[in-house]
């Protein structure tokens, strides 16, 4: 398994891009002179801080500084989260079924908070299919109809629209609440392998699932931040090679690498500034996003299908295996 450390989540002051032990205490306290963080928040902060650097440091290990830095970065970055309320949205491939649990596996070493708490947006057959269920239980799951199978029974069509409306109405409310981390595969469904090549690739994503979710983050009125996430673990349980109207697709599962990546989060203004029109601005959008997930997945193919492992890191992306980190 890989998880690529490479930013997580940034503000105004981001501890994950800190390259100091010394800086995180400074960040804490600049934190709380800001009134950024209640000052009893920060005391404990910094409590715990120091409290797991010296059990690294009396452990011995000659990464004692590198593990710290690593780990302290990203528990200090999701309690400022939390305390400032923020939400995040990850733009993501999608592989299997399983999706949610394994990211939730990949993470829970280095991120137990986000692997417990984030919310997968799942299709209906997690729950219409009864072979599917299994592969998501234990995880929080808001449910869509896929567009690809939208109007397989053409008389049901309308109610998976009015079920849609209704989980994009209950996503609006969770985001207003504030400190949510929200997965969404933007290609509407899983990826499946080129019918020539049989190569392996994100499926391109859906430009109005895209400009949805960055609707619903901008009016939430709590600040949101979009990342792009890309996931490599299709060989654990591949798709049917074609989409598949009917429930009971066969489940072919193997034991395989997995991996995923995280990439710095993608401005819309940015990104759209010198398009001409609303529609531009959408694909540019959705197709910066997209770009920055192909660039990911194939570092990760390199990791795993092509075995070099955490050599694959490059300049953008820096991959780690998170059971390493405990040694």
């Amino acid at each position: 398994m890989h998880v690529a450390r490479s930013y997580f989540i940034k503000f105004e002051l981001n501890y994950l891009e800190m390259l100091f032990l010394a800086d995180l205490l400074s960040g804490i306290q600049k934190e709380m002179e800001t009134g950024t963080l209640p000052k009893p928040v920060a005391q404990l902060m910094e409590e715990l801080y120091l409290n797991y650097r010296n059990a690294v440091f009396q452990s011995g290990n000659p990464h004692a500084e590198e593990i710290v830095l690593s780990n302290m970065s990203v528990a200090l970055d999701r309690i400022l989260l939390d305390v400032k309320g923020e939400n995040v949205i990850l733009i993501s491939n999608h592989q299997t079924e399983a999706d949610p649990v394994i990211i939730s596996l990949l993470l829970e070493t280095t991120s137990p908070h986000i692997s417990e708490t984030a919310i997968y947006v799942a299709g209906d057959r997690v729950v219409t299919d009864p072979l599917c269920k299994p592969f998501s239980m234990g995880r929080n799951l808001l449910c869509v109809y896929s567009k690809k199978h939208m109007n397989d029974v053409p008389e049901l069509a309308e109610m998976k629209r009015r079920a849609n409306t209704r989980s994009l109405k209950e996503m609006a409310l969770l985001l207003r609440g504030g400190s949510k981390l929200i997965w969404i595969a933007a290609s509407g469904g899983r990826d499946r392998p080129d019918p020539i090549t049989n190569q392996w690739s994100p499926a391109p994503f859906d430009a109005s699932a895209v400009d949805n979710m960055r609707r619903l983050v901008e009016h939430a009125g709590v600040p949101g931040h979009i990342y792009p996430l890309s996931l490599l673990c299709y060989d654990i349980m591949p798709p049917p090679p074609q989409v598949e109207i009917e429930i009971g697709e066969r489940r072919v599962i193997s034991f395989h690498g997995a991996g995923l990546s995280v990439a710095p989060k993608i401005d819309f203004n940015e990104i759209t500034a010198s398009c001409g029109g609303p529609d531009e601005a959408k694909e540019a959008y959705s197709r910066a996003l997209y770009d920055s997930v192909c660039r990911q997945y194939n570092v990760l193919k390199t990791a795993i299908h092509g075995a070099q492992g955490s050599d694959a890191s490059t300049t953008s992306v820096s991959l780690t295996q998170p059971w390493q980190l405990l040694n």
